[in-house]
């Protein structure tokens, strides 16, 4: 990866909406070679995909927590069937298998804190081998950022 593609990855991480034209003129390349470079990118799964980021508040999605989850037991096919039963869930946004104190670490969208606690009362302590969660509930994003850091040396 050159310069160059460093550059488109870090114009896209900034704006996907802009036109390989656009694109083309702020990297300093026409645009056929811009074309075939986020092309390229694409195909090696360096470019996953293209999304819309949402302004939660605005879909009246008031409430953020990060629930720390603890299994009463490890084993492959139990962190397996967690993880199978958790994926079903939209509030849940991201699900992260941790070392230390828990297992894992669930990012969760609610309504509100009603909502929340519903999902914690009909799902999370529904699920076979839960053996303690914590929720710690954001009071406020102090830096939310989805761009990755590209070294342009």
């Amino acid at each position: 990866m050159d310069l160059k593609d460093k550059m488109i990855l870090s114009i896209i991480q900034e704006d996907s909406t802009l036109s390989v034209k656009e694109i083309s003129e702020r990297i300093g390349l026409t645009f056929t070679p811009t074309y075939e470079r986020i092309k390229q990118l694409e195909k090696q799964g360096v470019i996953e995909k293209y999304v819309g980021l949402l302004n939660r508040e605005k879909l009246g999605l008031n409430i953020v927590v990060y629930c720390n989850v603890r299994l009463k037991e490890q084993s492959k096919k139990v962190l397996e069937t967690f993880e199978k039963n958790i994926m079903q869930h939209d509030e849940v946004q991201e699900i992260i298998s941790l070392s230390g104190e828990y297992d894992y670490m669930l990012k969760i969208i609610a309504k509100d804190i009603n909502s929340y606690n519903d999902f914690t009362v009909n799902v999370i302590s529904n699920i076979p081998n839960i053996g303690q969660y914590h929720s710690s509930i954001v009071l406020h994003e102090v830096k939310k950022s989805t761009k990755f850091k590209i070294d342009l040396a």
